[in-house]
């Protein structure tokens, strides 16, 4: 069942209102822009594609177009924050980080100023695009970089939070965000804390009023938690107990919570729209097997690009999709 601590939107499974989770950033930075005049937004030439044309509208002397040229933008952000202001720099994940990766880690990185790096249309859910801007690498190039949090909203409301949030956390951060129109699942009174997981789904027996001990613990980020928990409810109507946490923040990972799920399950999956290697999925297993080594499927991209096609098609082509998962419990729960 839904987790009432979570506070999760009414209807969340019959009819979700949708929203992409670029659209919360869109917010957001107008929220923490008109809490801090220190926030500037920077952008390469992509101002309505990442949704910073609404803090240019609200902001206009605080928003800087810097063109075509997103490695000149991370080294000008840099030194705006290292003279105290709070920068967003935007654009495809594919280029920020992908084209700017070395001036990221050189400039904000090693001087570990508060640059909020914004990384938007990531994964294949970018849809008609296809390979060349589908970025699938972005999670592992920026937790790999020492310093830095990375996080991936779960939807647009949750992304609009942790961007109001990253703005007072003083270090540097990477967010990612979808194209898509995603289910929102999350209210204004859910939940959020920047390296805190939040439990979503618990398995609950009806007949004798109390939980139950999950047979599988499911580690979701980004809009691909609501196919887990699509997924849950299935399993659940099948007899199988699962457990599903929102991992919005990948780094630094909320261990506690995890390892409480992972222990008391006793077999993970890991959900996420992203390459396996490096990713999500590999900081879990990263976790566990220091702490607690156990049976683990993987949900994501296994070693191949996208292509262009519509953003359902491309998630279910690629095995993310709520059948996906169903499928990768009952493999892992043979495993323990």
């Amino acid at each position: 069942m839904l987790n009432p601590d979570a506070k999760l939107a009414e209807n969340i499974f019959d009819k979700p209102a949708m929203a992409s989770t670029r659209e919360g950033f869109g917010k957001g930075a107008v929220e923490a822009g008109t809490a801090d005049e220190r926030v500037v937004v920077l952008t390469a030439d992509l101002a309505e594609s990442t949704q910073a044309h609404h803090f240019q509208k609200a902001f206009p002397l605080r928003f800087i177009q810097c063109g075509v040229a997103e490695q000149n933008m991370a080294t000008v952000a840099a030194g705006m924050a290292l003279y105290g202001k709070i920068p967003f720099i935007t654009s495809y994940a594919a280029f920020n980080p992908g084209r700017n990766w070395e001036q990221i880690r050189t400039t904000i990185g090693i001087n570990n100023v508060p640059v909020i790096v914004c990384g938007m249309h990531a994964g294949v859910s970018v849809g008609p695009d296809g390979a060349t801007h589908q970025a699938l690498e972005d999670m592992a190039l920026m937790r790999s970089i020492p310093h830095f949090t990375v996080i991936s909203a779960c939807d647009s409301e949750e992304g609009r939070k942790a961007t109001v949030a990253a703005a007072k956390l003083g270090k540097p951060v990477y967010m990612r965000w979808g194209r898509d129109k995603t289910p929102i699942m999350t209210t204004p009174d859910t939940p959020f804390e920047i390296g805190k997981a939040n439990v979503v789904w618990k398995p609950f027996d009806d007949a004798q009023g109390k939980s139950v001990t999950p047979q599988v613990a499911i580690f979701a980020t980004g809009h691909l938690l609501y196919q887990s928990l699509v997924a849950a409810r299935q399993l659940e109507g099948e007899g199988v107990a699962v457990s599903v946490t929102n991992v919005h923040t990948i780094k630094p990972l909320d261990t506690e919570t995890i390892l409480r799920e992972a222990r008391a399950a006793g077999a993970v999956v890991t959900v996420e729209e992203h390459q396996i290697m490096g990713g999500f999925g590999s900081a879990i297993a990263e976790l566990l097997a220091q702490e607690c080594p156990l049976p683990i499927e993987f949900i994501g991209m296994h070693d191949q690009f996208g292509q262009s096609g519509e953003p359902k098609e491309l998630i279910e082509h690629y095995g993310m999709g709520s059948s996906h998962i169903v499928e990768a419990v009952k493999k892992v729960i043979v495993r323990k």
